[in-house]
């Protein structure tokens, strides 16, 4: 669980890092004469696309892979932690309930 919070954490760093957005805008005006005169003509065309800084996903993605990597080795220091301590817990329940020994 811990693991898809940070990775859900990334994606939204990469996103909003990474992610622009661009607006341009064109006008263009045609003149021309006709039999009643001066006729003109102005067009707008806007377009607004998300722009992609490339230097900014290629660290978002370096930092991306470094925590994964630091989430796989804390993951596996937990796991061998919890190994040892129940090797340790059970080697204790066998001492005391070993029946072999004898006290005098």
């Amino acid at each position: 669980m811990k693991k898809l919070l940070i990775l859900a954490a990334i994606l939204v760093l990469v996103t909003g890092v990474a992610c622009t957005q661009k607006s341009e805008t064109n006008v263009s005006t045609e003149s021309g004469t006709d039999s009643t005169g001066t006729v003109s003509s102005t067009h707008v065309e806007s377009t607004t696309a998300p722009a992609i800084d490339t230097a900014a996903t290629a660290e978002a993605m370096k930092d991306a892979r470094e925590a994964g990597r630091d989430a796989a080795d804390a993951a596996r220091d937990a796991a061998h932690a919890t190994g040892t301590a129940l090797e340790k817990a059970g080697q204790k329940i066998q001492e005391k309930t070993d029946t072999t020994k004898t006290t005098t």
